[in-house]
């Protein structure tokens, strides 16, 4: 079925508390989530007779109802990064041709108090606020439909508000995070998200009783597919808070409604473990944290898990693969399986396969040798929107089966872990040597064994050797005693930054990943 097929034959059953809960709002019970739904598929029907819709919202109820009222009639969700800076979302709205985007008045002032006006951003397309289409819809109209989704049959609810659909139909279009340049549009079917939902759900044992965090934003792969339609497609309650970074006010939501699964990015992790204000107590009903979107460093790892004396399990995944691929579980004890390896990502999806390539020829490699990363499944995105040439750049007919090529250097173990070594395009090439950049970085924080230390490095051309590496801190580092600390911990002097700049923060996404297209152009405007 697709996403909102299952959601309401699980909305109509479920006996959980509520559908979605927001940290510091109110908590939407699965009937009345369903009269949102309903409601608002018709005001969007009435609005937007175009096939693509714009979204420009964070994790929120609203948020849930709205993708969910886009999918039932049978539109194309396009959500909006809020972060990604004027030019990225006009970009974003003009390749999908979005003429209506739905955001909300309280969301929008709060972005304003920031000094973001999101309302100038959009000179083509017309912002309609879903606390001004909720103020339309008369109480009769309200209770009348209640009264439908609890007394309705799923069939009738189905033939009179949802539209048919091709699973392979576009259901979103995500853009790319951009961390290395400008994004691009990634059309996802209802066969890639509804595929994906299903495997995450079985991959992290999901069920009913669980309580998932919904608090990365929808407009990242992660946010959007697992911790926001995965749980509502399987009846599983969610709890919603706008800002992944105010930990305080999300570990005060897991411990008033007893999550269960917390997934974030590396850098929003690391923020629960150095902040005072976060109790262990407040984390206690947690029973599995999972990391994605960037590398998890074994200093975050090991901080959360001396704190809160629970582990934290490295997935991966891309917006391409919908965006789940693997995952690191605990290990199951009777009959024992290993399903933990840290350092590595974890093993395959169900239905999801690696092959590790030259990526040149894309002859297979052996068992332990970096190569090119290829994935291959049922949540292998449709193509990027409007690009064929770029499509074909990364999609593989092998066999007769589509591969993603990842643009990730990595290996797979006897035992089916991967392990990424680096992105391919992150390579410093020095005196003829390929330099990860990645391990530059991982080799300065292991020698320098400084918790507060955070670093990015980015390369530039270099007449002597090639090209250069620049490193930007925001604490202060002297050049020559770094030399001297790498130098003592005989680390390869190719490894060594040949200038450091400081700065007052490291360049970020959205999603939290290090925005590596930014921290080149500092380092550029700085070389001048």
């Amino acid at each position: 079925d697709p996403i909102h097929v299952s959601w309401l034959k699980n909305a109509k059953k479920s006996k959980t508390a509520f559908a979605v809960a927001d940290i510091e709002g109110v908590e939407i019970p699965h009937k009345r989530f369903l009269t949102g739904v309903l409601l608002f598929s018709k005001k969007i029907a009435e609005y937007s007779p175009e096939q693509n819709v714009g979204l420009l919202l964070p994790s929120s109820g609203g948020g849930a109802i709205a993708s969910i009222a886009i999918l039932a009639l049978g539109k194309t969700i396009v959500n909006l990064n809020f972060t990604a800076g004027k030019k990225a979302l006009q970009s974003a709205s003009e390749q999908a041709e979005v003429k209506h985007i739905y955001t909300s008045r309280k969301f929008l002032d709060k972005m304003l108090e920031r000094g973001i006006n999101l309302e100038s951003f959009f000179p083509n397309s017309k912002l309609l606020m879903l606390e001004d289409i909720r103020e339309e819809i008369s109480t009769i109209e309200r209770i009348g439909t209640l009264l439908k989704a609890i007394f309705l049959p799923i069939s009738v609810i189905r033939k009179a508000y949802f539209k048919e659909v091709s699973m392979s139909d576009t259901a979103a279009i995500l853009f790319s995070s951009g961390s290395e340049g400008s994004p691009k549009g990634v059309e996802l079917t209802h066969s890639n998200i509804a595929a994906n939902a299903k495997q995450a759900a079985i991959e992290l044992g999901a069920v009913e009783s669980d309580v998932i965090m919904s608090t990365l934003p929808t407009f990242h792969a992660f946010g959007f597919a697992i911790t926001t339609l995965m749980p509502l497609s399987e009846g599983i309650p969610i709890v919603c808070h706008a800002d992944p970074k105010d930990v305080v006010t999300i570990a005060s939501g897991i411990q008033k409604y007893s999550g269960t699964i917390l997934v974030g990015t590396p850098t929003f992790l690391r923020m629960y473990t150095i902040s005072k204000k976060v109790s262990v107590e407040s984390m206690q009903s947690l029973r599995l944290i999972v990391a994605g979107a960037e590398k998890l460093r074994s200093e975050v790892r090991d901080g959360f898990e001396k704190k809160f004396k629970m582990p934290v399990y490295e997935g991966y995944g891309t917006t391409e693969t919908s965006p789940g691929a693997s995952v690191n579980l605990p290990d199951l004890e009777s009959p024992y399986k290993l399903r933990n390896r840290p350092g590595t990502v974890g093993k395959a999806f169900s239905g999801t396969e690696f092959k590790i390539v030259d990526p040149d020829s894309l002859e297979p490699l052996p068992i332990g040798e970096d190569g090119l990363i290829l994935i291959g499944g049922p949540q292998i995105m449709k193509g990027y929107l409007k690009m064929p040439e770029k499509t074909t750049e990364v999609i593989e007919l092998i066999d007769g089966y589509r591969w993603y090529r990842s643009g990730d250097k990595g290996h797979l173990d006897e035992d089916g872990f991967l392990t990424i070594v680096d992105r391919y395009s992150r390579f410093a090439k020095i005196g003829g040597e390929m330099i990860s950049l990645t391990s530059v970085e991982e080799e300065i924080l292991d020698a320098c064994n400084d918790k507060d230390l955070e670093i990015a490095a980015t390369c530039l051309p270099d007449q002597r050797k090639g090209e250069k590496i620049v490193l930007l801190s925001t604490n202060q580092i002297d050049k020559s005693e770094l030399t001297k600390i790498l130098s003592d911990a005989k680390i390869n002097p190719l490894y060594h930054p040949s200038s450091i700049l400081v700065v007052d923060e490291i360049p970020k996404l959205g999603s939290g990943k290090t925005d590596f297209g930014a921290t080149k152009k500092i380092a550029l405007v700085n070389d001048q």
